[in-house]
């Protein structure tokens, strides 16, 4: 039997050729994350504890931030070689022409003395006292900055200053490569720059002779409570680990694309498997009537699919291997960090991808080659039996029906119970449902969409539909393959558009200028807020701040611009809003008996409550109860709040000055903090939704590598059934139908199964994304659904394209035998 196996193997290669390119993609996606993710992840240990080369303890801050004076105190510990105090924040580059550098920028406290400086000089030294500035290589080369000369940084602490470059360094691969300039500065310069209260640790180098043990302890008793104090090895792990966290997240992303793709090649094999089988019906017979017990037609059968598997898999490990190299350029050149650190093919990775197509494999081919082997020889024999089709049982159906069912209740009742875990338990009810109703959903729909397709083709359309529906569980399997890829793609889609339009809509509502400031990684420097107020050409400069003191949020709000943002006043003169006197939200004013006139204690201060209004809607789950808000002026809230900062400042022109002027001042003032950035509300937008663009972008194109598995399935299974039906196709030509007909008819049948599984995919993904979009909108109150009917019009012509191409190979092949000879099989 194996040789007779192996032997049908060979006759047979063609028609498995597609079942193992769905092998070959899934395993290839899998191998292709594991190997640049190992490539990665030998970047990541090589390069951890980079900047501590020379740290031999570290004290580490708790809640606070630690002290200068402490730095001082453990440095004069006896045993201590050197110590420093280290910080890492945000903080901008002034470019060569006058404009701050793109990208977030890191900027980082680095040591002074010799003894603790670990990093990688590309060009001249590091600082060795204040005043002096080293950034990264690439920077430096883009912007043409020269050793020597002043570079001007500016952070949250106020306007750039100049300091002078001394040198240039390397920490590409490191948790400080963030894509942006990197900053090295002196400790004190980093505390002013970023405007901390002190460090983030201390890094200790012992003295030679000094136990590292016996120097923790000193350490340690100095520093007191409040900190942790690390030993070298201590440290070395913690930089490791914080080294492959975000790596290990990055890998598990990609592993659950990974694993789309293998159920979605799992359902090809199955449907292949299923189709080859059923075609070898006589054959098998033939085998059991000379003797071969069930068992060993199954295990023949279960060989076959494991070699294919075997082959396959190695096959698509050799491809993983150039797409992990792909990625890791593309990757590197979008300045991802740990990107450009080359690929790590590992007798593990090899191991388990082999294992995982095989068993894939095998798998998926377990339930076609049991049904196959049940045959009875005798009926195996008649052509009845060769052609023969079969549907889905009732008691399937029935459960199918309640499982879609089921899937669809959990869905509509998301947003109610304001659950994400009941979506996702929809959403899988739902496709489980639909592959178990399928074999009559699927032929049901066929024949709806075939209605259109009579009407334009004729009785070639009717042949198609005919063809397509006379195997309910063939065509759904194939349709089913498609749904997996597609609801996902269909999914993000909804809710990427959904978030877009929300964001747009709430800052139409809330911001009612048109410049806007915004502060790039973190808050506003306070003194470029104070300096744009002070310009007679603006005559609104209105920072947006928040803070929650006694349940209560304490918002910023300028007379002249409060009225965009509320929905109603129920009682008392919003515009009355000044200082001394807020405006209070309906619900906090219900839940405290609060009404217009009186005088409210909020954040230890009097206030009197000039009106009681309501203002779009409440979001919940927040830090305070919905609508809980109080509206104070800026002036105020600066007397309560002084140290607190917003991420953005509204700017209205003043009377009479246009408003090309007032963003030239604005600009003119900007243009000192590179932490700020000056845009128009459409590039705020912009800003806001570009990462969900980004994201989309990344997810459609992992999936798409499932749509693509899905498609080969559909021209699998038109492939098989084009050499089911030659003689039929054989009658068909004799009686007149030509060529071109011939054509026609395979690319219906393909379209039509490919739009079926494309429209419940769709259908499927809506459904998920509006039932996530109606959690988060109860959670949040601010996001509505929105269909992008566009992008999922898209969706659907991707598909019928696909189908059509894939419909290419089955109609040459049907059309490559000649009439006579096809009748003669």
């Amino acid at each position: 039997m194996t040789g007779l196996t192996l032997r049908t193997m060979r006759a047979d290669a063609l028609r498995l050729l597609l079942s193992a390119l769905a092998v070959v993609l899934g395993v290839a996606f899998v191998a292709g994350t594991l190997i640049l993710t190992d490539g990665m992840k030998r970047g990541a240990y090589e390069r951890a504890g980079v900047f501590d080369r020379h740290t031999d303890v570290a004290v580490n801050a708790g809640e606070d931030p630690i002290p200068p004076a402490l730095v001082e105190r453990v440095r004069a510990v006896d045993g201590v070689r050197a110590a420093a105090g280290e910080l890492t924040g945000t903080a901008g580059v002034v470019g060569s022409d006058g404009r701050p550098v793109l990208g977030y920028a890191v900027v980082a406290a680095i040591p002074t003395e010799a003894a603790l400086q670990s990093y990688d000089v590309v060009a001249g030294r590091l600082p060795q006292r204040t005043g002096e500035v080293v950034l990264d290589a690439p920077t430096v080369a883009e912007e043409g900055f020269v050793l020597g000369g002043p570079v001007r940084v500016g952070g949250s602490g106020g306007a750039a200053r100049a300091y002078t470059l001394v040198g240039t360094v390397d920490v590409a691969g490191t948790a400080r490569d963030v894509g942006g300039p990197f900053i090295g500065l002196a400790g004190p310069d980093a505390l002013a720059v970023t405007q901390q209260e002190g460090y983030g640790r201390i890094m200790v180098a012992a003295a030679p002779g000094v136990p590292a043990a016996e120097l923790t302890g000193r350490v340690a008793a100095v520093a007191g409570g409040g900190v942790t104090v690390q030993d070298r090895r201590a440290v070395l792990d913690a930089a490791v680990d914080d080294a492959v966290r975000d790596l290990r997240q990055f890998n598990l992303l990609l592993l659950t694309f990974a694993a789309v793709a293998v159920v979605v090649a799992g359902f090809v094999i199955a449907n292949t498997f299923a189709i080859v089988l059923a075609q070898r019906t006589r054959r098998t017979a033939l085998l059991r009537l000379v003797g071969a017990t069930r068992g060993q037609v199954l295990r023949a059968t279960l060989l076959e699919a494991a070699a294919t598997g075997l082959a396959a898999s190695a096959l698509g490990v050799a491809v993983g291997a150039g797409v992990a190299v792909g990625l890791d350029a593309l990757l590197a050149a979008f300045d991802v960090p740990m990107a450009g650190a080359g690929i790590a093919v590992t007798a593990s990775t090899v191991l388990v991808c082999l294992l995982l197509g095989t068993v894939l494999t095998v798998a998926s081919a377990a339930v076609p080659a049991w049904r196959g082997s049940r045959v009875a020889p005798v009926a195996a024999l008649t052509d009845a039996a060769v052609h023969a089709t079969r549907g889905a049982g009732r008691v399937r159906l029935a459960v199918g029906a309640l499982v879609l069912a089921a899937g669809a209740a959990a869905l509509g009742s998301a947003g109610v119970v304001g659950q994400l875990p009941l979506v996702a338990a929809g959403g899988v009810l739902a496709f489980f449902g639909i592959v178990l109703f399928g074999p009559v959903l699927v032929p049901a729909l066929v024949r709806l969409l075939g209605v259109p397709a009579r009407r334009l083709f004729g009785a070639t359309a009717g042949l198609a539909v005919a063809n397509a529906v006379r195997n309910p569980r063939r065509i759904a399997a194939t349709a089913t393959a498609l749904v997996i890829g597609i609801g996902l793609v269909s999914a993000f889609v909804v809710g990427a558009g959904s978030a877009k339009a929300s964001i747009e809509r709430v800052v139409d509502r809330e911001i009612g200028v048109d410049v806007v400031v915004v502060g790039v990684g973190g808050s506003l420097p306070g003194p470029l807020v104070d300096e744009l107020a002070a310009r007679p050409e603006l005559g609104v400069v209105h920072e947006l701040r928040g803070r929650v003191s006694d349940g209560v949020e304490l918002r910023t709000a300028h007379p002249a611009l409060v009225g965009r943002t509320l929905t109603a006043v129920d009682a008392g003169d919003a515009g009355r809003l000044g200082p001394g006197r807020v405006l209070v939200h309906r619900e906090l004013a219900r839940a405290r008996g609060w009404s217009v006139g009186d005088t409210v204690t909020l954040a230890g201060r009097s206030f009197t409550v000039a009106a009681v209004v309501a203002a779009g809607p409440a979001p919940a789950g927040g830090s305070v109860p919905a609508g809980h808000v109080v509206d104070v002026v800026d002036a105020d809230f600066s007397r309560l709040f002084p140290a607190v900062r917003g991420h953005l400042a509204e700017i209205d022109p003043a009377a009479g000055v246009s408003a090309e002027r007032a963003r030239e001042v604005v600009e003119s003032v900007v243009a000192r903090y590179p932490t700020a950035n000056l845009v128009d509300q459409a590039t705020y937008k912009k800003s806001l939704t570009g990462t969900i663009d980004m994201v989309l972008a990344f997810v459609v194109a992992l999936l798409g590598l499932a749509v693509v598995i899905a498609l080969v399935g559909v021209a699998n299974t038109l492939s098989l059934s084009v050499v089911e039906r030659t003689r039929e196709n054989a009658v068909l030509r004799a009686v007149g139908l030509t060529r071109g007909r011939m054509r026609a008819m395979l690319a219906v049948e393909a379209v039509l199964t490919a739009l079926v599984g494309a429209v419940l995919g769709v259908g499927l993904g809506t459904g998920v994304g509006a039932g996530a979009m109606a959690v988060v909108t109860r959670l949040s109150g601010e996001f509505t659904l929105v269909l992008p009917w566009g992008r999922l019009g898209l969706v659907l012509l991707v598909a019928v394209l696909a189908a059509l191409a894939a419909s290419v190979l089955p109609a040459r092949r049907a059309l490559a035998r000649p009439i006579v000879a096809s009748l003669g099989d």
